[in-house]
Parts: structure tokens; sequence; C-alpha cells
């Protein structure tokens, strides 16, 4: 940490004693993955990762997550602009809602989606009436996963448009933009950065979900089953197997984490 300081800066250290939690803290969560690592059968990763079932799952895990998150691109952008930009009453309340599911047990996420878009749900008379039917079916997938995802990317890009301000839209709304203008041409583009991460956030935390997805979705191989499912069934017939896809799914979400870093660091740039 460093302090500015007439003439040069001062360099503030950190108290001694921070060091031991901080490393028990890392050792507490590095610890499991390399127990992981450990556990691998290194001879037949490939074949266990190469399945026909694992190809099936990663396959369905990448489509939906994709869809989810082109979901929540498309819903996050106005619900984030709305909250940080808007002026109205209940503006607060409305920020807590939609950061809810960040808390919520996933399970409950699920029944809650069954119990609105299920055959007995609220919506569930009138798309039965359109022939519509959402549980149980890859759609409910691409919605559960949207359910637990669109909170991150709407607090990354409300954080990123609260820190852009509103300087630049001002000066273009003085030249004549029109509000639609303004917001392709200036509010967008500066908060990019913020909206990529959170899109990438977004699609790794639908890559990973689970208890809404079973719940709402069930495990139907090729229809519903995701990679996480196929994980939690793998490890009751074949542990190893669910060993290796775990550790395809970490190693996925530590790319994604990497290259959220770098675009926060160019965004920084």
């Amino acid at each position: 940490m460093t302090r500015a300081r007439r003439g040069g800066t001062v360099r503030v250290g950190l108290p001694a004693w921070a060091y031991l939690p901080a490393a028990v803290g890392a050792a507490f969560l590095l610890l499991p993955l390399i127990a992981v690592l450990v556990e691998i059968d290194w001879a037949n990763f490939l074949p266990l990762i190469t399945s026909e079932s694992s190809r099936v799952a990663l396959l369905l895990s990448l489509k939906t997550a994709a869809a989810s998150t082109a979901l929540c691109v498309l819903l996050g952008i106005p619900l984030a602009l709305v909250l940080a930009r808007g002026e109205f009453r209940g503006r607060s309340v409305l920020r807590a809602l939609v950061l809810l599911p960040l808390v919520l047990p996933p399970v409950v996420g699920g029944i809650a989606l069954l119990y609105t878009f299920g055959r007995q749900g609220l919506l569930g008379h009138q798309l039965e009436a359109l022939g519509l039917r959402i549980a149980f079916s890859t759609t409910a997938v691409v919605l559960a996963q949207t359910f637990v995802s669109l909170p991150f990317l709407v607090v990354s890009l409300e954080g990123a448009l609260r820190v852009a301000g509103r300087d630049y839209e001002a000066v273009a709304a003085t030249l004549g933009a029109r509000p639609t203008t303004v917001l392709r041409r200036v509010t967008l583009p500066l908060v990019l950065p913020g909206l990529v991460s959170g899109a990438v956030l977004a699609f790794a935390r639908a890559l990973g979900e689970f208890g809404a997805t079973i719940t709402f979705a069930g495990s139907l191989q090729g229809v519903t089953r995701t990679l996480p499912l196929e994980i939690y069934l793998q490890r009751e017939t074949d542990p190893d197997a669910a060993v290796a896809l775990s550790l395809l799914l970490i190693a996925v979400a530590a790319l994604i984490v990497v290259a959220t870093r770098g675009r926060r660091i160019a965004g920084a740039l």
C-alpha cells in the first residue's frame, strides 16, 4: 500500500500478523484443488473425459451457458442502466430483489422457477394453452442458469456505470444526441470492459449451475443433464470419471477467471 506525500510517495507496509491468516485462507482454497489433482487417474484421464455421456454433457453445458449469457446481456444491460441511472421510488428495493439470487440457495431458485413456469405454476396454464412446456426441457436449463447468473452481470455493469459517471453523456446530450444515441455511442463503449467481465462471470456461473437446474429441469441425458449433473451422477457409479470431469470443469473455470482478470487489466489501461 502507498500514500501520497508532498515530494514523493510513502510506502505503508502490511502488519506482519496479516500474512498468517492470509496463508491459511489461501491454503483453504487451494488444498481441495490440489486434492483433486492427486486423485486423478492420469492413465485414463482422456478416455474418462471423452466418453459419450461426458461429451454430450459438456456440449450441452456450453450451449446452454452461451444461451444463458446472451439472455443475461439482453436483460442485464437495461436492468443495470435503470439501477445506475434511473431515478424513481423503490430503486433500492428493486436492487435488493435483483441481487437476491446471489444469496438464495439455488435449489430454492429452482423451486421458484418450477412454480412459475411448471404445468401447475403461475404461468403454467397460459403456457400450456400456447403449446409450450418449459419445465424439464433444455429451455428450463437456460432459464435456471439465467436466474442465477443475471445478478453477476448486473452488479458488474452497474458498478462500471457508476465509476464512469455521467459527464460524457451530458456533453453528448448537450450536443443534441438522443438518449438512444448517447447509450450506443457513449455509454456502452465506456463501460464495455465491465460488460465483458460481467458476461464472462455470468457464463462461468451458468456453466457450474447445479441446484436450480436439477430442480427445475431434471437430469435427462442429452436434454437437461449438464456437466455438473453428470459429475454428480458419476460420483455414485464411477468416482474416477467424476474426479476427471471435476478437473475439466475447474480448468474451464480457471481459464475464465484468467480471461476476466486480463480484461479488467486491459480496461484499466
